[in-house]
């Protein structure tokens, strides 16, 4: 059995929940997958809580699927935020978790709602796609 579990940063919550249409659009018809589904404040808060699931004794999950968006303002916080979240994933994914960027990282609603809905370019369930992939080629591996 694989478990995942998707961690939110719902702040756009109509991009957010397109994006998890479409992860739980692959997952619900995987079988043998199941998923757990967390909400965090923002995309900064998303590694941590990759951190806290990954240490967690109860629910040993094989996977992380991060979701959220976050759209250029006037200030540089888009930069820190963009660049921080992408970092602190990919610092956790190089030591060895599976763990999906799916955060949109867009100058505007519509680029991400282009990029959210549930269509065949789907960010969420490419995410989904991408988090077994991995899993899988970690399991090759470690054989």
């Amino acid at each position: 059995m694989t478990k995942i579990l998707i961690i939110d940063a719902p702040y756009y919550q109509d991009v957010s929940g397109a994006m998890l249409d479409g992860v739980k659009s692959v997952l619900d018809t995987t079988k043998g997958v199941t998923y757990d589904y967390i909400t965090v404040p923002g995309a900064l808060e998303i590694p941590a809580a990759v951190v806290m699931g990954a240490e967690t004794e109860t629910a040993d999950y094989d996977g992380f699927i991060a979701l959220g968006c976050v759209i250029r303002g006037e200030t540089t916080h888009y930069d820190y935020v963009c660049q921080e979240s992408a970092r602190g994933l990919m610092d956790l994914s190089m030591s060895g978790l599976v763990v999906i960027n799916g955060i949109l990282t867009v100058e505007n609603k519509t680029q991400a709602m282009a990029r959210a809905e549930v269509t065949q370019k789907n960010k969420g369930a490419y995410c989904a796609k991408a988090c077994l992939d991995m899993i899988a080629l970690r399991e090759r591996f470690s054989v």
